[in-house]
């Protein structure tokens, strides 16, 4: 899924657009605007002008808009996450529809969609996994809804399987675990700007995987 570019000034002089179209249009390039401006100087360090600058959008529609800096990260936020989970879901239902059963394949699989997002826009990495620790507390429950949609999707890849998982509450206790390694140290990477670390990464995480598990991935 590729990353969509939204920043687009709308066009000069009468353009058929409806008001609805134009505030949408308005609304997706303040929130690429603020991905990209938290991502570039931290979130504490952003102002809504730095927003504005980027996004070619006045500050009085800035505020038809939102309530301030706050709202604007939360909602650019929730369309990063949204992303992230949406990619994440297409390979998960590609995985459900297919034949592939080994849970080591359907693991690599997994991480490499969701590695190679965050690879492919790495101003949203940055919002996604760094930044989103200084906004407050409703973002990181934002984060803290992301997590768990990821231990979903772990949970499903190992359901089933015994190694050394034990029983059908112990494997999702056991993808808690996974979800907040691997979050804590994809954060690192992202954080010191290292995302071409991840492919490394993801070799390591699914061997570690059958290791914890007892498994070993099928030719």
């Amino acid at each position: 899924m590729a990353v969509r570019d939204t920043k687009q000034t709308l066009p000069r002089g009468p353009h058929g657009l409806s008001r609805e179209e134009v505030e949408h249009s308005q609304r997706e390039r303040l929130l690429q605007a603020a991905t990209e401006a938290v991502s570039e100087l931290g979130y504490v360090k952003t102002s809504v002008a730095d927003i504005l600058v980027r996004a070619g959008v006045s500050r009085a529609t800035f505020y038809q808009l939102f309530r301030g800096k706050e709202q604007c990260f939360e909602a650019a936020y929730r369309t990063s996450a949204d992303f992230v989970a949406a990619v994440m879901n297409v390979e998960l239902e590609n995985l459900r529809s297919s034949d592939e059963q080994d849970p080591l394949v359907r693991l690599d699989r997994v991480l490499g969609v969701y590695f190679g997002a965050l690879e492919a826009a790495p101003s949203l990495a940055r919002v996604f996994l760094v930044e989103v620790y200084a906004a407050g507390p409703a973002a990181i429950e934002q984060r803290r809804v992301s997590l768990d949609h990821f231990v979903d999707v772990f949970a499903e890849i190992f359901r089933g399987q015994s190694g050394l998982l034990g029983s059908e509450p112990q494997q999702r206790f056991a993808a808690e675990i996974m979800v907040g390694a691997v979050s804590s140290m994809v954060t690192n990477i992202v954080g010191v700007g290292d995302v071409d670390q991840l492919p490394d990464l993801r070799v390591q995480l699914v061997a570690l995987a059958g290791q914890i598990t007892g498994l070993h991935a099928t030719d």
